[in-house]
C-alpha cells in the first residue's frame, strides 16, 4: 500500500468560468509542482480537453483521471469519473447529445477553449457548457455506470449547486458510496448531520484557477504493486465504488 495524493476536481480552459491559464499541460504541471499524483479533469458538461491532458500529465508523471463535472437536470453538480480516456469520450457525446444548447456569450462566461497537447487551440464549443443538462439525478449514476464510470454529489457543502442546498438534504436515492466535501472544517460537521459514516469522503479543490488546485494534503492508500499507472487508477476506482469494502 502507498499513499497517493489527489485532487479529483479540476477545471480547464474549456469552462466558462475557468481561467484561460487552466491548460492541460499547465494543471498537470501544477500537479507535478504541487505534490499531486492523481488528477482528474472535470469541465463542466464536458471531457474534451480531456486527450491533451492525458497526454501533459504522461509527460510530468502524473496519473491521469478523465471526467466530467455533470449539471443534472435539477441543477445539481455531480462529478463523474471514468477508468480510460476511451469511456469518458463517449460518455461525452452522451451528454453532448442530452444538453440544453445555448449560444454561449463569451463577454459574459468566457471562452470554452479545446487545446491539444501542446497548449494550442484547435477549437471551441460555441454553445455554454455550465447550464443544466436533460439529465436528472435519479438518471446520472446509471448512465455513468453503462460507461464504466463512477460519480458522486460534488462540493456537498456549497450553497451554489450542491446537492443538500438544493434539495435539502443528502437523498438515500439515488444511493451514492461517494460524496464530496470541499472545505476541511466541514468534514466533521457534516459526517455526523448527514450520516456519512460510510460514505467515502472526496476532498478535492473545484480549481478554476491554478492557485486554487490543492496541495500535497488530501491522499487515499493504494496497493499498486506491481506497478502501472493503470493499476493505481484501477485501484482508485475500486475503492470509489466501495469494491474495497
Amino acid at each position: 500500500m502507498n499513499r497517493y495524493y489527489y485532487d479529483l476536481h479540476v477545471h480547464s480552459c474549456l469552462s466558462p468560468c475557468a481561467d484561460n491559464d487552466n491548460t492541460p499541460c499547465n494543471l498537470a504541471g501544477f500537479a507535478a509542482i504541487s505534490g499531486i499524483n492523481i488528477m482528474a479533469l472535470t469541465d463542466h458538461n464536458s471531457c474534451k480537453n480531456c486527450p491533451a491532458f492525458f497526454a501533459a500529465a504522461k509527460a510530468y508523471g502524473v496519473i491521469p483521471v478523465a471526467g466530467m463535472e455533470l449539471t443534472t437536470s435539477e441543477d445539481i453538480h455531480v462529478v463523474c469519473l471514468f477508468e480510460t480516456l476511451e469511456q469518458a469520450m463517449a460518455f461525452d457525446e452522451e451528454v453532448d447529445s442530452k444538453r440544453i444548447k445555448i449560444k454561449n456569450r463569451e463577454d459574459i462566461f468566457g471562452e470554452q477553449l479545446i487545446l491539444n497537447e501542446n497548449d494550442e487551440i484547435i477549437g471551441k464549443d460555441e454553445h455554454l457548457l455550465s447550464n443544466a443538462t436533460m439529465i436528472s439525478l435519479d438518471e446520472a449514476p446509471a448512465l455513468v455506470k453503462e460507461f464504466g464510470g463512477v460519480c458522486y454529489p460534488a462540493h456537498i457543502d456549497r450553497d451554489a449547486n450542491g446537492i443538500i442546498a438544493v434539495l435539502g438534504t443528502l437523498p438515500e436515492t439515488p444511493a451514492f458510496n461517494c460524496v464530496e466535501i470541499h472545505g476541511l472544517e466541514n468534514i466533521e460537521p457534516y459526517k455526523e448531520r448527514f450520516n456519512l459514516k460510510d460514505k467515502v469522503i472526496v476532498i478535492s479543490s473545484d480549481a478554476h484557477y491554478l492557485q486554487d488546485v490543492r496541495d500535497k494534503e488530501n491522499f487515499f492508500e493504494l496497493d499498486d504493486e506491481p506497478y502501472s499507472s493503470a493499476l493505481v487508477r484501477k485501484r482508485l476506482f475500486e475503492l470509489l465504488r466501495g469494491d474495497c469494502k
